[in-house]
């Protein structure tokens, strides 16, 4: 569509580089030393849990700026 806020593709290539980063903070951070020894919830290490969950929120953040691109 023309005139869509994401039909430009260096728009969209900056907006998948941002979650790259975003995804490397979230990662890399200084709260994963905490996360090691946060303990477990539900028998299911911390750590493992938000390792998982930020993985799973970038793959959907991934996925809703590609597709909002082809509209």
């Amino acid at each position: 569509m023309v005139g869509s806020p994401m039909s430009n593709p260096t728009l969209l290539r900056q907006r998948l580089a941002v979650l790259f980063l975003l995804g490397l903070l979230l990662w890399f951070s200084p709260l994963m030393k905490r996360l090691e020894q946060a303990g477990d919830l539900l028998g299911i290490p911390v750590l493992y849990l938000y390792l998982y969950g930020v993985w799973g929120l970038l793959i959907v953040a991934a996925a809703v700026i590609v597709s909002r691109s082809r509209d």
